[in-house]
């Protein structure tokens, strides 16, 4: 849809967390590599040698965004493995699906406690212009620790709601590009989509903004050289910004 000159701007806004609030994507980007990096090499002597997860092209084609079972199973399939997909209690390895995604879980747990997440420098002062402009504001996130992520960083005190990957297992909701937790998000913050904004880095998220109906799909590209603009224009989105001061200046104004 977008927002056309002279027209009222949303009057709420979702926000992605990994990769647009926090720098929680290159954690678990790196978490990824490290699990399906082990999968490919524990794979079958007589299957053909597979190269290493590339953490740029395949983590955002694949699984940024997705749940964990969703992302694992996603990239396996691109690279013609058909692991059984096992159950939710698997401990970590390769055997199965789950498993390979409990490999992730305990990597990224364990990066995250030895150096924690980063904060984008432009998260807290967006969001305090957002507040300001009264805008109400929700966090979303497949991941289950995002909450848990925002309060450590003090940004949950700048949010009206949070949606994670805990809320979505509880309530039954299905991940990107089904746009359910997103749809969610804007009730809790009595918006309808038509009349709310979504700010996304991955693709998956995009496709599911735009399947949800909402007024405007806003990308955020923050790679050195904007190489991840085309595609988020491609899947959907109605602009791309390289940081969230931008997209604030953009569609509400300058902040006061």
């Amino acid at each position: 849809m977008g927002v056309r000159q002279g027209d009222p701007p949303p009057r709420g806004v979702v926000l992605d967390t990994d990769g647009v609030l926090l720098d929680s994507a290159t954690v678990h980007a790196a978490a990824w590599k490290a699990a399906f990096d082990a999968c490919l090499a524990g794979l079958s002597p007589a299957t053909a040698p597979q190269p290493p997860f590339d953490a740029d092209a395949e983590y955002r084609r694949y699984v940024d965004g997705r749940s964990r079972y969703d992302g694992a199973e996603a990239f396996l399939a691109s690279r013609g493995l058909r692991l059984p997909p096992g159950t939710p209690g698997d401990p970590p390895g390769h055997d199965t699906v789950w498993a390979v995604a409990a490999h992730k879980e305990r990597l990224f747990v364990g990066m995250t406690e030895a150096g924690g997440v980063p904060v984008y420098d432009d998260s807290r002062p967006a969001l305090t212009a957002l507040r300001a402009a009264g805008v109400p504001r929700a966090a979303v996130s497949a991941s289950r620790h995002a909450r848990a992520l925002l309060a450590e960083a003090g940004l949950d005190r700048l949010l009206d709601t949070v949606v994670d990957g805990t809320d979505a297992a509880r309530l039954g909701l299905a991940g990107k590009p089904d746009p359910a937790l997103f749809r969610h998000a804007a009730t809790a913050l009595g918006t309808d989509p038509g009349a709310c904004a979504v700010v996304e880095d991955a693709l998956s998220g995009v496709l599911a903004a735009r399947r949800g109906g909402f007024r405007l799909v806003a990308g955020v590209d923050r790679t050195p050289d904007r190489h991840a603009t085309p595609a988020l224009l491609a899947q959907g989105a109605d602009l791309v910004v390289p940081d969230l001061l931008t997209l604030v200046r953009t569609v509400w104004g300058d902040p006061a």
